[in-house]
């Protein structure tokens, strides 16, 4: 029950309200009635026109119209919205229609009509709404201003404006037929025109009420339903039909109404000058048209786009004017152009490929460049601009145009513009100079912006491409089937483009060479196709026109092929014949002969004949006799000689029966004769107008039709390079300039963030161009003026903010994009070298054993496919915030300045350019390796002191070892250019290795520690650090000795932690040969000796390919003076002990000719067969083993005895423990031949040269002792090889050599200091000797053998005493 009371209490309320609305309405309409008729009463109007004051004086029906509504209105069960609309209309029309009514009353019936209209008293939906709406137009288009004045119809006019308006908005509106819509437009536009005159409010108000009805229209085009679009579209032009009664207005009156504004462009207003008046454009109304077209335009959106005759009419009519008083508006109506095409790019740009290059071609570029007036150059430059602003206008405009033979190059050609406007040619910047520029960045960060956009994991390179075999230049394919496939053809297409251009330029000096270079371009195919031959002609700028015409006029059937391919490249639907003739000949010139100019008129005959929609030619036999007729008149029209001109009648009569019997219409021959005498034929004309004619605008709009469409796309990273590749020199030359000449410091800061932009896309295969911009701005460091001091480079430096902020953007883009630079690297050393003079940098930037162990984060940790973006950007540009921030005042001390260049310095992290280069490229890495080595050799350097060298010197060779150590795990790749670099460094003319070769060997030593320090396959770097270790040590050998102790220490470590990691031979010659140096250097040798010991006592490390290194090494340190004894005795027995390592080898060898094994306790990790002497042969081993022999040998002729001696032990060992190697008797007598019977003689010889010296009695009985011991060992030794050595054939002079030793040791003569011991040890080795030769059987009397007999013969003349005892009777 409650419910069902709210029910109908709420309904009940709901009918007061309605009821109570509808007697408002009711009393609204009352006083409106009543407040026309008041003022059509009012008496002041009697005497202003002589009018009586009754109502019978005005027109009665009027009145009474009034009347009856004010008496039908308080109808109680009336509701307004079910009154046909008419009957409340009609009176108030009937007011505002009359003759006779003052303009008042006409002001407040207009205003009555407003209110009833606003008040929405009637709907869409009311019973004779469609019929009132009609006749609200009608009147409102009819009103009648007989009895007025100008101040009140003024008013009226305004009432009109607001009437128009609330039309539009009711709701009812949309009942409307297109007529009545147009009508209400053309109206309004009346109230415009009219409006001129007067107030400056009402004009206004009139402007501001046409807007809104376009709006209104316009709005409304997306909403209109496809049936009623079909229906619109099915009109003819001329119709005036809309969309149908049901659906009211559409598309017609849109159609229309566009027209109309597109009309209001040639409004023309008479300029009175000098007592004539000329014609020129009405300025005020093509803005006022503008407007109203950008709103059209802003408010259909793409829907225009779905409706074909209005998208024509905004391609053919809109741009047409467009284009056309673009080229000589003003600058006011140049900037509403340039945004009403940027509104038709936004929206319509898929439809108007052609529209938009000719805009820029024949409007923005030709306005923008040099020769125009500067308020016009910067609205074109503007306009550009703001073009560029939109997300992706340069990727299409690139891909659409310069990547299409057929297109001018619209993205080279603006870029290359506003390059050209940046740059300040009398040293001020303009604001032309600043618009340009800023623009020029918003292109340069739009490409970097989106050419790193998909993030780090992609490939930085320069994405080559090649024309590997032949594709069709004039093809395209659709991105929409496949994004690679498009992005590869628009690469294609856009290399084939330039080309085509040095095709033509060949093309120009040979016509031959030219086409052969399109074949082996790929341009042209094999065999040749016609149509390419004929696009080339055709498209090709800069073809020699000439050459064309004689081509295409040759009777070979290929080039008449290529000539029907051209003629089709034509489209001359819409034009007329000598338009059309025109333009065919502009693109070549007509050749000379008759034949030939017969074969190309032919083509161009049937080709207009196919276009032509009319039936005015018969066949193109009457185009071919019309065009000859044409070419005869314009040569008897404009030819000086011909003095009898040709009249208009003559030329008729001339053409009579020409089309199939029949006559072409007089009037079509008249308007040809005029067209030709007023304007002849450029027959022979070799260049290109400027200018928009009419034919080229009716072929633009035909090719428009058939052609592909503008291509909407997003950036590429491949596209986005080779876009940025077609400005970037002039970009650079721009940025270098602008900053130049740029004082403001925001100016400054815009310019530094270009240049990282351009870094950033430099990193995709652009090194030469990051290379000139770096150059260009380490010129603004003012650190590379050759011809100022250091006093005024630190002056200039100090005071100014433009060097500084030069300097760390050059660093700070060494820090962040140093892969990319090559060449530029000398231009950062030289800068780098000069702040190292001016005491701005410490002595060693580099701390090698942070940057040994830190990882590289500090700057970014570049990862091989690592690229810097955005992210980095921003870091990068707080720097110079800090930067100026910290500004320094003039006031500011020496002390003070000097701190804050210091601060400058850090912020540019020079150190990590250099420590984190880990993964720059090879060719990167190895320009800068070559700008440190030679700046290192003084190139290009002037030294003031030898202080100053050395310092310089040593910081390049830091920088040398930090980029090295760096990239110590990819060292064989760059050194060898490295390697080549000193070399040519040591053939300067002006070379002097001191300080360059010492500094050189610290810092290899430092990068050859880094190079062992871990294990590695190659081989062949380590040859190549030892190599350029040699070369400068053989630069100057004093070196050696200069720095003993870093040459001890790093080789003493390689031996001790990393022997492992030495693997060639020339490696361990090289290691130990500068192990060799410590020797010389008592504070050296301690740590050098233990190294070695380590070496021998490990044995690991030792293999037959080093073995021979070793020893040599080793015995270097018996030569040392006042060197412990112990260490050298040790060192003997190790020596001695490594025979076992040669005995293994041999045994290996024997086992297992193909094993490349080794002891277990000798065993290398490298093989020890590897060797180019042989290693894996016997005798090699033996080879060896005499070398042991031979240092034992050289060491028993030390001064300290205790060493002799010794050395004499460790031969004799050595010699038991490789009785395997001993087995063969040559093998022995060799060994003994060369190592023991050497050492006797030896240690004779330097017996008897002590003995002849004063006061070396000593030294004389010493070497007599150790002398004795080789005696003893030779004997042993002998008798322990006895049976190997009687085997040989050479026995008998071998031993004959024994018993001549112990001859010679026997009558040994000291001279001064007394007779020699040796005589006492000599017979019993002899006894020993021969004793036991017999118990061997070796030394019998043999009938076939003297041996008995030689030896009893020696024994005699040795020792006599031993003769009986040795050999009795």
């Amino acid at each position: 029950m409650e419910n069902a009371e709210d029910y109908t209490n709420e309904k009940d309320s709901s009918s007061s309200k309605a009821k109570r609305r509808q007697l408002g309405l009711s009393c609204m309409l009352n006083t409106e009635v009543g407040a026309v008729l008041a003022v059509i009463r009012r008496p002041e109007f009697t005497s202003l026109y002589n009018m009586a004051s009754s109502d019978e004086n005005y027109d009665s029906s009027i009145v009474t119209s009034l009347r009856s509504l004010r008496s039908l209105i308080f109808n109680p069960n009336q509701e307004w919205r079910t009154v046909d609309p008419s009957i409340y209309l009609s009176p108030f029309l009937d007011v505002i229609q009359s003759d006779d009514v003052p303009a008042s009353a006409t002001g407040v019936a207009l205003s009555s009509l407003l209110k009833i209209l606003k008040f929405q008293v009637f709907d869409e939906k009311s019973p004779g709404a469609r019929e009132a709406m009609e006749s609200v137009v009608s009147g409102i288009t009819i009103c009648r201003l007989e009895k007025t004045d100008p101040a009140s119809e003024d008013a009226v006019m305004m009432k009109i404006l607001q009437v128009l308006t609330g039309i539009m908005h009711h709701r009812a509106s949309t009942l409307l037929t297109d007529q009545s819509v147009c009508t209400l437009v053309n109206t309004c536009f009346q109230v415009v025109q009219q409006s001129a005159t007067r107030g400056d409010l009402l004009q206004r108000s009139a402007r501001y009420t046409m807007h809104e009805l376009i709006q209104v229209v316009f709005t409304r085009l997306p909403e209109i339903d496809e049936d009623n679009r079909e229906d619109s579209e099915s009109d003819t032009e001329d119709g005036d039909e809309g969309g149908g009664l049901e659906s009211g207005y559409g598309v017609r009156c849109a159609i229309d109404i566009f027209h109309f504004l597109c009309s209001l462009l040639n409004v023309v207003s008479i300029v009175e000058a000098d007592g004539s008046g000329s014609h020129t454009a009405d300025e005020d109304v093509q803005i006022f048209a503008l407007v109203l077209i950008n709103s059209a335009i802003e408010l259909s959106g793409d829907e225009i786009g779905k409706h074909p005759k209005l998208l024509r009419m905004i391609q053919d009519d809109l741009f047409h004017h467009l284009i056309y008083y673009g080229t000589w508006s003003s600058s006011f109506v140049l900037s509403m152009i340039c945004s009403t095409v940027l509104n038709a790019y936004h929206f319509l740009r898929r439809f108007i490929r052609y529209q938009l290059e000719a805009f820029f071609g024949y409007v923005l570029i030709r306005i923008a460049s040099f020769g125009s007036t500067i308020p016009l150059q910067e609205v074109a430059v503007e306009g550009i601009i703001n073009f560029c602003r939109q997300p992706t206008f340069i990727m299409e405009v690139y891909t659409n145009y310069d990547c299409d033979p057929f297109f001018r190059n619209v993205f080279e050609e603006a870029g290359r513009l506003l390059c050209k406007h940046s740059f300040a040619l009398n040293g001020h910047l303009t604001s032309l100079h600043i618009q340009a520029f800023e623009g020029l960045l918003i292109i340069i960060h739009t490409i970097a912006d989106n050419i790193d956009k998909d993030g780090s994991a992609c490939h930085l390179g320069p994405y080559t491409i090649q024309l590997s075999e032949y594709r069709p230049f004039w093809e395209n394919v659709d991105r929409k089937e496949d994004l690679e496939a498009w992005v590869e053809h628009v690469r294609m297409r856009r290399l084939q483009k330039k080309k085509l251009l040095i095709a033509a330029n060949h093309f120009n000096r040979d016509n031959k060479k030219g086409l052969e270079y399109l074949k082996h371009a790929k341009l042209i195919s094999d065999p040749p196709d016609p149509k390419a031959y004929a696009y080339f002609f055709r498209y090709t700028p800069g073809v020699d026109k000439k050459a064309i015409g004689e081509y295409l006029g040759d009777p070979d059937p290929f080039y008449l092929q290529v000539l029907k391919e051209f003629s089709d490249t034509f489209h001359f639907r819409g034009m007329v014949l000598d338009t059309a003739l025109r333009f065919y000949l502009e693109s070549f010139w007509l050749p000379g002969e008759s034949q030939k100019i017969q074969r190309v008129l032919e083509a161009f005959s049937e080709r207009f004949f196919d276009h032509q929609s009319s039936d005015m030619f018969a066949s193109k036999d009457t185009v071919l006799i019309l065009c000859y007729s044409l070419i005869m008149l314009n040569t008897d029209q404009h030819n000086p000689q011909v003095k009898k001109k040709m009249t208009e009648e003559e030329f008729i009569k001339n053409n009579r029966a020409i089309n199939a019997g029949h006559d072409l219409p007089r009037e079509y021959l008249s308007e040809l004769f005029q067209s030709i005498s007023s304007c002849a034929f450029a027959l022979a004309q070799t260049t290109v107008s400027l200018d928009m004619s009419p034919s080229r605008w009716i072929q633009l709009i035909n090719l428009s039709k058939v052609e592909p469409p503008f291509t909407l796309c997003d950036f590429d990273r491949r596209i986005c390079r080779d876009m940025f590749a077609c400005v970037a020199g002039p970009i650079v030359a721009a940025l270098s300039s602008f900053f130049e000449h740029a004082d403001e410091e925001e100016l400054l800061h815009e310019c530094i963030e270009g240049l990282f932009s351009v870094a950033r896309i430099c990193q995709y295969g652009l090194e030469d161009t990051l290379d000139e911009l770096i150059t260009s701005f380490c010129k603004f460091t003012t650190l590379l003026n050759p011809y100022a001091s250091i006093e005024e480079t630190m002056f200039t430096f100090s005071h100014d903010l433009k060097p500084r902020m030069a300097t760390v953007a050059v660093f700070t883009i060494a820090n962040y994009y140093r892969d990319s630079i090559e060449g530029g690297w000398k231009n950062i050393v030289d800068c780098l070298l000069k702040l190292k003079r001016l005491k701005l940098l410490p002595q060693s930037v580099i701390d090698f054993e942070a940057s040994a162990d830190v990882p590289e984060t500090e700057s970014g940790a570049m990862s091989p496919d690592n690229k810097f973006g955005s992210h980095r950007i921003a870091s990068m540009i707080s720097r110079f915030s800090l930067l100026t921030s910290e500004s320094m005042d003039d006031g500011l001390s020496i002390g003070s300045e000097f701190e804050q260049n210091l601060k400058m310095i850090k912020m540019c992290k020079i150190g990590s350019i250099f420590s984190n280069s880990s993964n720059i490229p090879k060719e990167s890495l190895q320009n800068l390796g070559r700008s440190l080595i030679f700046s290192a050799a003084g190139k290009g350097q002037k030294f003031s002191t030898p202080v100053e060298e050395e310092e310089t010197v040593e910081f390049c060779w830091d920088l040398i070892t930090a980029i090295s150590i760096a990239n110590v795990n990819r060292f064989h790749m760059f050194w060898p250019h490295f390697h080549e670099y000193l070399l040519a460094v040591a053939q300067f003319p002006m070379f002097s290795p001191i300080p360059f070769s010492e500094k050189a060997i610290l810092g290899l030593l430092k990068v050859c520690l880094s190079l062992f320090s871990a294990p590695r396959e190659d081989k062949l770097a380590e040859e190549l650090i030892f190599k350029s270790i040699t070369l400068m040590w053989k630069l100057d050998k004093e070196i050696l000795d200069t720095c003993h102790e870093v040459i001890s220490q790093t080789i003493s470590k390689i031996i001790i932690d990393y022997p492992a990691n030495v693997q060639t031979p020339f490696g361990w010659k090289s290691v130990l040969n500068l192990l060799s140096v410590a020797w010389r250097h008592p504070e050296t040798y301690e740590a050098a000796i233990e190294a070695l010991i380590s070496l021998f006592s490990d044995g690991t490390h030792i293999s037959r390919t080093n073995y021979a290194f070793c020893i040599d090494c080793a015995f270097g340190c018996f030569l040392a003076k006042n060197s412990p004894v112990d260490k050298k005795k040790k060192m003997l027995d190790l020596m001695a002990d490594s025979v076992n390592l040669l005995v293994q080898c041999h045994r290996n060898l024997h086992s297992d000719p193909g094993s490349n094994a080794s002891a277990s306790s000798y065993n290398s990790n490298s093989s020890m067969e590897d060797n180019s002497r042989g290693p894996g042969s016997a005798n090699y081993n033996m080879n060896l083993f005499v070398k042991l022999g031979e240092a034992f040998r050289r060491t028993s002729l030390s001064r300290q005895e205790e060493i002799r001696n010794h050395a004499v032990y460790s031969l004799h060992k050595s010699f038991n423990m490789a009785e395997e190697l001993l087995f063969i008797s040559s093998n022995c007598i060799n060994y003994f031949n060369l190592v023991i019977f050497a050492m006797v003689d030896e240690l004779h010889e330097k017996m008897l040269e002590y003995s002849r010296r004063e006061n070396a009695e000593r030294e004389t009985r010493s070497m007599e002792g150790t002398l004795k011991l080789a005696m003893e060992l030779l004997s042993d030794m002998y008798l322990q090889s006895l049976r190997q050595i009687a085997e040989s054939p050479g026995f008998r002079t071998f031993w004959l050599g024994i018993l001549r030793r112990m001859d010679t040791c026997m009558k040994a003569d000291l001279g001064q200091y007394g007779p020699s011991t040796l005589s006492e040890v000599i017979p019993d080795l002899l006894r020993k000797i021969i004793s036991h030769m017999k118990e061997e059987g070796i030394l019998e009397p043999r009938e076939e053998d003297d041996m008995w007999e030689i030896t009893y013969i020696q024994i005699q003349w040795i020792c006599p005493a031993l003769k009986d005892e040795l050999f009795p009777l």
